[in-house]
């Protein structure tokens, strides 16, 4: 996608940032800084803004995303996959699937980016203090969920029991799989799978959905966050809604054809939200009614 020129008079301030814009469609310059390889095709980029002044001004919250530009070739709506007080910079953790996410594979450290955001609603983690706290992934959808698991170990007196579930196609594909361990130790109940071991895998083969069966759960005080592949999403959604949890206190973030960012083209509506501005975090009592089961 190629950036937009706004007719709008003035300074403006855009949706999901404190940050006043000339232009809300205008990419701010930035960089590249750091490069680590994930998995096969996953990439995470540590990026920094070019301006001291708008990297100081610079705020976000877990589960809030950047739109990021390739010079001449296009933009494309990435999760923030770093906590707030983890910079320099902020990580993006990429698979390359697209026009613009195959041309970011060309980048290397201190290559020229543009970035501009944050945007969308985070997830509800201030609703979730007192609470149990169930995240469930799958795949990439790690990566937005990331920051909420290092919130909650940051903050750790602040909530119940904390219980992660998440898994992968292989066990080479499991994403950040050098953090479990930390992340274990510091209090959170960690369970991995795999859709299929090989010769050295030793831990669970088997979908995410059934790690339920693994735990338990008082639904009266869980609320549970889930991002992943929307088969994986429905099938979590509808183990938590069998014991019990209730809707409002079940959060998804949802992908959908986002352009603009700030809900002005329309192309990510959903019924009468704006996934880039009123998600992409919802919970299930917001969107249920618009996913049959075929659907979500």
């Amino acid at each position: 996608m190629t950036t937009t020129q706004s007719t709008s008079p003035g300074p403006r301030t855009v949706q999901g940032a404190d940050l006043p814009e000339d232009d809300p469609f205008l990419p701010r310059p930035a960089y590249v800084s750091e490069i680590r390889g994930e998995t096969p095709g996953i990439t995470t980029y540590r990026i920094e803004f070019a301006d001291p002044d708008r990297a100081a001004c610079y705020a976000y919250e877990p589960g809030q995303f950047n739109m990021l530009w390739m010079p001449g070739i296009g933009e494309v709506p990435i999760s923030i996959a770093s906590a707030p007080d983890e910079g320099p910079g902020i990580l993006h953790t990429i698979r390359a699937t697209g026009r613009v996410t195959n041309a970011m594979t060309s980048l290397k450290p201190k290559s020229p980016i543009g970035l501009r955001g944050p945007y969308g609603r985070g997830w509800p983690l201030k609703q979730a203090e007192g609470r149990d706290v169930l995240v469930v992934s799958g795949g990439l959808g790690l990566a937005p969920l990331r920051p909420v698991v290092l919130a909650l170990l940051a903050n750790r007196e602040r909530y119940g029991k904390v219980i992660l579930m998440h898994g992968a196609r292989t066990p080479k594909d499991l994403l950040y799989d050098y953090e479990y361990e930390s992340w274990s130790a510091r209090g959170i109940e960690t369970l991995i799978t795999v859709d299929r071991g090989d010769a050295a895998w030793r831990g669970r083969v088997g979908v995410v959905p059934v790690l339920f069966n693994r735990v338990t759960i008082d639904p009266k005080r869980t609320l549970m966050m889930t991002c992943g592949p929307e088969v994986l999403m429905r099938f979590a959604v509808a183990e938590a809604i069998a014991r019990e949890i209730p809707a409002g206190s079940i959060y998804y973030s949802l992908e959908r054809n986002m352009h603009c960012a700030i809900g002005l083209c329309g192309h990510c509506q959903l019924g009468p939200d704006f996934v880039c501005k009123d998600g992409p975090v919802f919970d299930h009592s917001q969107t249920a009614r618009f996913f049959s089961r075929e659907h979500f």
